[in-house]
């Protein structure tokens, strides 16, 4: 790994951070539910409530939208890294939260608000209480669609086990390095909810109709060794060693141009939605753009001069 700011000393910061969830827990009531770390170029952000095994909830999603949204308008961050405090990355929606604010099964079947939405035995939920689903419900999407529209590059680093949003956040993100002792599951259906972050679309286009069936239908167990197989992972690799992996991925990142890497990212989201003579048109109408760019310059004066180029995104 070069010299930088972000390159120093990744290997020590990844090791103290590991253990971040073991140096004391904050009770639920005082918790932040995200951290924010800024590491040169990079900007660290690790879901914090250890003690739920990072289970999302509506103050976490909150936080990430508005961090998201703070990260695409500045072009001085390179990088982001999305992490997990303690010894899990997520272990999906909370489920003690859920059952506190739903209502006992009295039997009856009750329509709630379409076909899709029937639900056995249970009553309706009072309004306050839908708000708040809803409220749930979009924030969480949204967050997931802003990782994958990020104009940055986004690495997941899944120190842990990932288990139904906890997936489906890791493979919002461009790349994935996956601790080899974690689990990973989209358990959902299995338990009467339902999947998010686009995940019928984005797994099925990655993996297969046949695959992604098995994945969401079944709902079953599947190991990092079979993600890296299947092209859901990058890497995998012990969980000591998955941020300081995570910190030297961010840290060849940052040296790339940023504005090229803008567009790849976009043309890359589109690919699957334009065709061929559409997909050489936003690559010239990009190139074009790099060229008229002072990094096009830098870079061309770096390779005459065979030095590292140094870009500012301008």
């Amino acid at each position: 790994m070069g010299d930088g700011p972000l390159a120093r000393d990744a290997r020590e910061a990844g090791e103290a951070r590991h253990d971040d969830g073991r140096r004391g827990k904050l009770s639920a009531a005082a918790e932040v539910p995200l951290l924010v770390e800024a590491e040169g170029p990079a900007r660290i952000l690790r879901l914090n409530r250890p003690h739920r095994l990072n289970a999302v909830s509506l103050p976490m999603y909150e936080m990430l939208e508005a961090e998201l949204a703070r990260i695409a308008a500045d072009f001085e961050t390179r990088v982001v890294i999305l992490t997990g405090a303690g010894r899990g990355f997520c272990s999906g929606a909370d489920l003690k939260a859920h059952r506190d604010e739903t209502p006992p099964v009295d039997g009856r079947r009750v329509h709630v608000d379409s076909a899709e939405r029937v639900s056995r035995g249970v009553r309706s939920a009072p309004a306050g209480s839908q708000r708040r689903r809803r409220d749930y419900i979009d924030r969480g999407q949204r967050v997931y669609r802003a990782l994958q529209t990020l104009p940055q590059p986004v690495v997941a680093a899944v120190n842990g086990h990932a288990i139904g949003a906890g997936c489906e956040l890791a493979l919002s993100c461009d790349f994935v390095i996956v601790a080899e002792e974690a689990k990973l599951r989209m358990p959902e259906v299995a338990l009467g909810t339902f999947i998010g972050g686009g995940t019928a679309y984005t797994l099925r286009r990655r993996v297969g109709h046949a695959r992604a069936a098995e994945l969401i239908l079944l709902g079953r167990y599947f190991t990092p060794e079979e993600a890296g197989a299947w092209g859901l992972a990058n890497q995998v690799l012990p969980a000591e060693e998955v941020f300081p992996a995570a910190l030297e991925l961010a840290a060849q990142l940052a040296r790339n141009a940023p504005i090229s890497m803008r567009l790849a990212k976009r043309l890359l989201d589109r690919a699957e939605s334009v065709d061929h003579e559409e997909a050489l048109r936003l690559e010239a109408e990009a190139l074009s753009t790099c060229m008229a760019s002072e990094d096009w310059r830098e870079g061309l004066e770096a390779f005459a001069q065979k030095r590292a180029p140094t870009y500012r995104g301008r």
